[in-house]
């Protein structure tokens, strides 16, 4: 951790690690945030995310390793770093009684803004959130998305140069969750530097780099093309049968019994991903399988893994 590293990115951990008696929650893990940059942290519920975040925010004290966040020391500096970054809760951390406005006043003042420059900021989240004329509506009486914009305005409005996003999109419809990355990606192009948990898969896309986090550790980093072109161990063979359910069962048995030597068949929809090195030598035993089924395979073609290929992948290899 040196100057230049002070600088150049946001967070940068070092085999940070969280005990809770005989658990270990989080197990020495390194990465680094650079500014400006949209992080996904993802993993699935119970792996180590929100620890993460509250270790970085000094709300938990590491039991080993460290980390900077904007070039302040977690252990040593915790109170120098809260005013410069915002902070969004899975669930929201809003006051049902209050209206939108009187929650943003409340957090701009707990933020330690006032007169001029708290109405500046309320306009500039209002606007942004797209909330003008919801100013009046108590936040229990929005629906899950615009509770999710306010959530957002809150933890923006004293211009935080980090914001830490702790599955912002559960339990959001999907049109609110895209909304949501629309206004994540306005934030990032003016410079914030954004680090969002999720164990949504197709939001890792949206992100500029990431690291795959399971049972405490990392278990993959880097771009999602990066991620996609290197860390898969197969190939990955797509089949679109006429039989997705049926067809994804009879594979699965024959996985199971033996008889289909492959490292995974997952469902896709209407889709099967089949997983394995060298996958197209499985073509025919596919055929022979479903064809004892009844059900047609459909096309069968080699395509580039999904990020939930390589997870999936990952996760199997580090268990």
């Amino acid at each position: 951790m040196n100057g230049k590293t002070r600088n150049a990115v946001a967070v940068d951990a070092e085999d940070l690690t969280k005990d809770f008696g005989s658990f270990r929650a989080v197990d020495h893990i390194s990465f680094e945030v650079p500014r400006g940059q949209i992080f996904g942290f993802l993993g699935p519920n119970g792996s180590g995310k929100t620890t993460t975040i509250r270790m970085l925010l000094g709300l938990l004290r590491p039991s080993d390793g460290t980390a900077l966040v904007l070039g302040h020391d977690i252990r040593q500096e915790s109170e120098a770093i809260r005013p410069r970054v915002g902070y969004m809760s899975q669930r929201f951390s809003l006051y049902d009684d209050l209206t939108v406005l009187e929650n943003l006043r409340f957090y701009g003042r707990t933020y330690g803004l006032n007169n001029d420059k708290l109405q500046q900021r309320i306009a500039f989240a209002t606007q942004m959130a797209d909330l003008q004329g919801r100013e009046h509506l108590r936040a229990k009486t929005l629906s899950g998305g615009w509770r999710q914009r306010l959530a957002l305005g809150a933890a923006i409005l004293h211009e935080p140069e980090l914001i830490f996003l702790d599955e912002p999109t559960a339990g959001v419809d999907p049109v609110s969750r895209r909304a949501f990355w629309d206004l994540l990606y306005e934030l990032a192009e003016d410079g914030t530097t954004i680090f969002v948990t999720t164990h949504y898969m197709d939001e890792a896309e949206h992100c500029h780099a990431l690291a795959f986090i399971h049972n405490g550790r990392i278990i993959a980093r880097g771009s999602p093309r990066d991620i996609k072109a290197n860390m898969m161990t197969g190939q990955v063979l797509e089949l679109s049968p006429d039989d997705p359910t049926g067809a994804m069962g009879a594979l699965s048995e024959a996985r199971r019994a033996g008889r289909l030597l492959v490292e995974e068949v997952a469902l896709y929809g209407a889709q099967l991903h089949v997983i394995a090195p060298e996958v197209m030598v499985y073509s025919q035993p596919i055929r022979d399988i479903l064809g004892e089924a009844n059900i047609e395979p459909g096309a069968m073609e080699v395509i580039m893994p999904s990020l939930e290929d390589v997870f999936i992948s990952c996760t199997r290899n580090s268990d």
